[in-house]
């Protein structure tokens, strides 16, 4: 009886030290993930800061940020590390999409990370054909036009394309409204974050988190313009769209104040990485 016990006890916590060694590869994934996504966000705030001021021609975009990775030293390095960064946050969202991370989540915030997980692997593959490749290609404003050009041509394609103007719209006024709630907060360790440290912290998310919404916002704005009136360069990317927050009344320092809300959301994602319970 006691060397059976034993035998069940021993063959027990194989299974549980199989689990924890996976939990804590994907808990660094998704850590990894993070940092990645902080890095293109600070980089496309920094470039937008220079639009609005006038001192610089480059891209404010994904593939904007990528060359200005590219330019530092060791940058080729750098950019494959954000490919594995990437790749890293496809795989934790693609775990707590089917449920290795949180069991008793809903259906609807399984489909949310996996519609996550799917972006995050194009990103990953985008950044790794942009690090292999050097650089070459569309920008990111063209590729929005052409991808709309093809969209409109298809069976219904006006309604298709303003449907999914009309849900970037959505997406960008949910993103602004759960920060200004400070919804993060409920993802966040805050045992481990108090004081002045949380309030640092919740400025980050409440600020970028709406300044990242406004973004998304307009650019569905443009995507809607494009299907009432057929024009497929009507699409912005995320570069004619930050340029365009300068057209407004406010001038470029409406631009400003949105380059700099994404500064401080790449900043919020470093947070995340150090503080999120993963």
């Amino acid at each position: 009886m006691t060397l059976s016990r034993v035998h069940i006890r021993g063959w027990n916590k194989k299974p549980l030290a199989g689990r924890s060694a996976e939990n804590e590869s994907l808990t660094a994934a998704g850590r990894a993930g993070f940092v990645a996504r902080g890095v293109v966000y600070v980089l496309i705030g920094a470039l937008a800061l220079q639009i609005a001021f006038g001192s610089s021609n480059e891209e404010a975009d994904r593939q904007g940020a990528l060359a200005q990775v590219r330019e530092q030293p060791f940058g080729e390095v750098m950019l494959w590390a954000l490919v594995v960064g990437f790749g890293c946050m496809a795989l934790w969202r693609g775990a707590r999409a089917v449920g290795r991370r949180g069991p008793h989540r809903k259906a609807p915030s399984r489909a949310l990370d996996a519609g996550r997980a799917v972006f995050y692997a194009f990103v990953c593959w985008a950044t790794a054909s942009y690090a292999a490749g050097g650089g070459q290609g569309s920008s990111g404003d063209a590729k929005s036009q052409d991808w709309t050009k093809t969209a409109l041509e298809l069976p219904y394609g006006r309604y298709l394309v303003g449907g999914a103007g009309l849900v970037l719209i959505g997406v960008g006024v949910v993103l602004a409204v759960r920060a200004m709630m400070r919804s993060f907060l409920k993802q966040l360790d805050l045992g481990s974050l108090k004081g002045r440290k949380r309030q640092i912290v919740t400025t980050l998310g409440v600020t970028g988190g709406v300044a990242r919404g406004a973004v998304f916002a307009a650019a569905g704005v443009f995507i809607v313009t494009a299907a009432v009136q057929f024009d497929p360069d009507e699409a912005k990317g995320v570069d004619a769209t930050l340029r365009s927050f300068s057209h407004t009344p406010a001038g470029p320092w409406l631009l400003a104040a949105v380059a700099a809300g994404l500064v401080l959301y790449g900043v919020f994602s470093f947070a995340s990485a150090r503080w999120r319970r993963l």
